[in-house]
């Protein structure tokens, strides 16, 4: 999957490139500059789930003082604003918009929940400078039945997917292996759209690093590009799960160093074209991988 290998199409736009993406509460200025630190490729301050109703416009004000180019070190972040039709929406999207106006200010991208209709990201990336990377949030029934309209809207960036919002929409049992229809729409119309692999929901689990660690390979394979991550302790799990291994590096290498043409064997195994395309995508994926996986 092309998409997957960052530069080679996405530029250095670190919204497409990001393997790890970081929520930080809005309501929690203090946390911004930790969030920032944690090693994460980007952070999302969050101005929905993680705060309370009665403290959304303190936590608006906070991310406007935090990523204003008047700060002394203005943060670099996504934020994730309210669902379209909240109370708080269109106050978010104008002061966001106000703020992007400012090419020095820290803001790199908008995070829309519960996104369902093209029509709606369509009036929102209007209101907002040419090229600001918008990532919908997939988290319903409805969501991911448009996902391929959502994913080709001018400044769709990427896709996400909230699996616990979407396993509560379809009454869903808890686990991983329930949502593999949705995760699979979410990779093919990614694909389709030719823009960045879509962004895997957030592990639940905290400290323990096997589960994240199987959480975030799962995604890997499924054709994710990268994973959500609600903790600093998940960062470095999930993008050691998105790192190509050192025996996938020296597969790879082998079959690159082969030199074959059409269809051959190598170590008892057959290579053709599409095998040594894989190769050369461990190999770029392993030369293009942000600062954390490395």
């Amino acid at each position: 999957m092309s998409g997957a290998l960052g530069t080679t199409i996405f530029g250095a736009n670190p919204v497409a490139q990001a393997i790890t993406a970081l929520f930080v509460p809005g309501n929690r200025p203090e946390r911004f500059e930790k969030a920032a630190a944690a090693g994460a490729d980007v952070v999302i301050i969050d101005l929905e789930d993680a705060v309370p109703s009665p403290e959304k416009d303190r936590a608006l004000d906070a991310v406007v003082v935090a990523l204003s180019s008047d700060s002394m070190a203005p943060v670099q972040s996504m934020v994730r604003i309210n669902a379209m039709g909240s109370t708080s929406f269109e106050r978010e999207v104008a002061t966001l918009a106000a703020l992007s106006a400012d090419p020095s200010s820290g803001l790199i991208g908008v995070v829309v929940p519960k996104a369902e209709q093209a029509g709606d990201l369509t009036a929102l990336a209007r209101r907002l400078p040419t090229g600001m990377p918008i990532v919908p949030l997939v988290e319903s029934a409805l969501g991911l039945r448009n996902c391929f309209e959502l994913a080709g809207v001018a400044g769709v960036t990427r896709l996400a997917f909230g699996a616990i919002d979407f396993a509560l929409d379809i009454d869903a049992g808890e686990g991983d292996r329930y949502l593999d229809y949705a995760r699979s729409q979410l990779v093919v119309a990614s694909r389709a759209a030719k823009i960045a692999p879509p962004l895997d929901s957030p592990c639940p689990e905290i400290r323990d690093e096997s589960l994240i660690h199987q959480s975030a390979v799962l995604a890997r394979n499924f054709g994710f590009g990268g994973k959500l991550c609600i903790h600093p302790a998940q960062v470095v799990s999930v993008a050691a799960a998105f790192t190509p291994s050192d025996e996938s590096i020296r597969w790879a290498h082998a079959v690159v160093d082969a030199g074959v043409e059409g269809a051959a064997s190598l170590d008892g195994r057959m290579i053709d074209l599409p095998v040594i395309e894989r190769a050369n995508r461990i190999l770029k994926r392993a030369d293009s991988l942000p600062k954390q996986a490395r």
